[in-house]
C-alpha cells in the first residue's frame, strides 16, 4: 500500500477521497487555491498545501506545482478524483517520470479510449456493438454526406476529442449537412484543440445507461451493475439512479458481459464506465468509456455495498481485486440527485457564501459534499456543492425517500437545483422510468 497520497482536487470528491485514504490507513496531502483556503478537505487531510491563484489553470491544473507538491510531502501516490487531471495522459506520464503513481488508468488507456473514433473502431474489433456510423474520423463534409445518405438522417456529427456536448451536431437534412459539420468540426478545435470529428445515426429517444466496471493488473475484471444517467440537461448529467428502469434481466446480462469483454480487449486496469445509448427499441450500443472514477459512483456503492474508491486504491497500489464477480450482490434502488449551486430555472451559476445549510438524514440516505454554513462557493469551478444519495427496496421507495430527503435539505445563501429535481421527481413520466436525454426538453416540469 501507498505511504502517502495527494489528492489533485477539491470539493467533495476530495473529502470522498480523503475518507477513503483514512480507512486504509494511508495519510493524505490536499491541495488548494487561494480561493479554497476555508474548504473542508483541507481541515480533513493530514496535509494541506496552497498551489496557486483561484484560477483552475494557474492552481488545480498547475501539473508542475502538483508534483512539487508531491515531492515535498513526500507523498508517493496522487488520486484526480474526476474533473480537472483525471484523464490527461501527459500527466500520468508526469507522474511516471518522478516515481509517483497516478491512481487511475495507464496513459495509454487514457488517450486511447478518451479519442472517441480510435475508441469505436477498437470496440468494433473487440465485437461490441456500435452505433452504426463512420468507422474513424471523417475529413471532408463530402465523405460525411455520403456516408450520412448510405445511413440514413438524423445523424449527428461528434468531437473526437471531446464530450459534454461540445463539437457536436444533430443533422435531419441533406441540405444543412455541410454547414453543420464545419460548425461542428470549429467548435470542436476550439473546446479541444483538435477539430477531428466523425458521423453517427442518430438515436431518437435514447436512454444513457453505463456499465461500472473495475479491473486489476492481473486480468480480473469485475462489473458492479449498471446506472442509468438519462436524465441530463445539455448533456450533462443532473440525476442518475441504479439498477435501470428501462433494462430487463436479459438485456442486463448482455450489456454487463460486453462491458467486461470491452475492458479485457484493452487490457484496462482500475476503475472505469462503459457507456451505452440505448434505442427504443431495448438496442443498446458503445457510447465511451470514461477512465476515472465517476460523480455518479455512490449510487453503485448503495446497490453493492462495495467501496468503488478503496478498491481503485487497492488495485493501482498492485493489489488484486478484493471481490470476484460471485461477490457482488445487488439490493434495492439507488438514486443521485447532483445539488449544483445554480438557478433552477436559467441553469445560471450562482456563487456565493452559504448562510445556511441543513443536509438531509435518516435510514440510507447519503449526502456528499463538502459544504457547510459559512462555505464559499467559488465562481471560478464547477458548480456541484453536493450529492444526495438514497436507497429504497425499490424504485418506488427510492422516490419516495429522495422527495422526502430532498425537502428536509435547507441551503440559503445561493441558488440550487433543488427545486428542479422535485419537480422531476413529481412527474408521471419519471415516475413511470419513461426517462430519456432528451426528457428536460420534452416533458412539462
Amino acid at each position: 500500500m501507498f505511504k502517502k497520497i495527494l489528492i489533485a482536487n477539491r470539493g467533495e470528491i476530495a473529502l470522498r477521497l480523503i475518507r477513503a485514504c483514512r480507512e486504509l490507513g494511508v495519510p493524505s496531502v490536499a491541495v488548494y487555491s487561494q480561493a479554497d483556503t476555508t474548504s473542508l478537505h483541507i481541515q480533513q487531510a493530514d496535509e494541506s498545501v496552497c498551489i496557486g491563484p483561484p484560477q483552475a489553470a494557474a492552481s488545480y491544473l498547475n501539473r508542475h506545482a502538483l508534483l512539487s507538491t508531491a515531492e515535498v510531502t513526500d507523498a508517493d501516490a496522487i488520486h484526480p478524483g474526476y474533473g480537472f487531471l483525471a484523464e490527461n495522459a501527459e500527466f500520468v506520464e508526469m507522474c511516471q517520470s518522478v516515481g509517483l503513481t497516478f491512481i487511475g488508468p495507464t496513459a495509454e488507456h487514457i488517450r486511447l479510449m478518451g479519442d472517441k473514433a480510435r475508441a469505436k473502431e477498437t470496440m468494433t474489433a473487440a465485437g461490441v456493438p456500435v452505433v452504426p456510423g463512420s468507422d474513424g474520423v471523417v475529413e471532408t463534409a463530402r465523405e460525411g454526406l455520403a456516408l450520412a445518405r448510405e445511413i440514413g438522417f438524423p445523424v449527428i456529427v461528434k468531437a473526437s476529442a471531446g464530450g459534454g456536448g461540445k463539437g457536436m451536431r444533430r443533422i435531419n437534412t441533406e441540405a444543412a449537412f455541410s454547414s453543420a459539420y464545419s460548425a461542428a468540426r470549429a467548435e470542436a478545435g476550439a473546446a479541444f484543440g483538435d477539430d477531428r470529428v466523425y458521423v453517427e445515426r442518430y438515436i431518437e429517444r435514447p436512454r444513457h445507461v453505463e456499465v461500472q466496471i473495475i479491473a486489476d493488473r492481473f486480468g480480473n475484471v469485475v462489473h458492479l451493475g449498471e446506472r442509468d444517467c438519462s436524465i441530463q440537461r445539455r448533456h450533462q448529467k443532473l440525476l442518475e439512479e441504479s439498477p435501470s428502469p428501462a433494462i430487463d434481466e436479459t438485456t442486463r446480462t448482455k450489456m454487463t458481459e460486453v462491458a467486461i469483454r470491452a475492458a479485457q480487449s484493452v487490457g484496462y486496469q482500475s476503475a472505469g464506465t462503459v457507456e451505452f445509448i440505448v434505442d427504443k427499441d431495448g438496442s443498446f450500443y458503445f457510447m465511451e468509456m470514461n477512465t476515472r472514477i465517476q460523480v455518479e459512483h455512490p449510487v453503485t456503492e448503495m446497490v453493492t455495498g462495495i467501496d468503488l474508491v478503496k478498491e481503485q486504491i487497492r488495485v493501482a497500489a498492485g493489489l488484486p481485486l478484493s471481490i470476484t464477480q460471485k461477490d457482488v450482490c445487488f439490493h434495492g434502488h439507488a438514486i443521485e440527485c447532483r445539488v449544483n449551486a445554480e438557478d433552477p430555472i436559467k441553469f445560471t451559476p450562482s456563487p456565493g457564501t452559504i448562510t445556511t445549510f441543513i443536509p438531509a438524514g435518516g435510514p440510507w440516505t447519503r449526502v456528499d459534499t463538502a459544504a457547510y454554513a459559512g462555505a464559499t462557493v467559488p465562481p471560478y469551478y464547477d458548480s456541484l456543492i453536493a450529492k444526495v444519495i438514497v436507497l429504497g427496496h425499490d424504485r418506488d421507495e427510492a422516490i419516495i425517500k429522495m422527495r422526502r430527503a430532498l425537502g428536509e435539505m435547507v441551503i440559503e445563501g445561493v441558488k440550487t437545483t433543488i427545486p428542479l429535481h422535485q419537480r422531476i421527481l413529481r412527474t408521471a413520466e419519471f415516475q413511470r422510468g419513461e426517462v430519456y436525454t432528451s426528457f428536460l426538453e420534452t416533458v412539462k416540469l
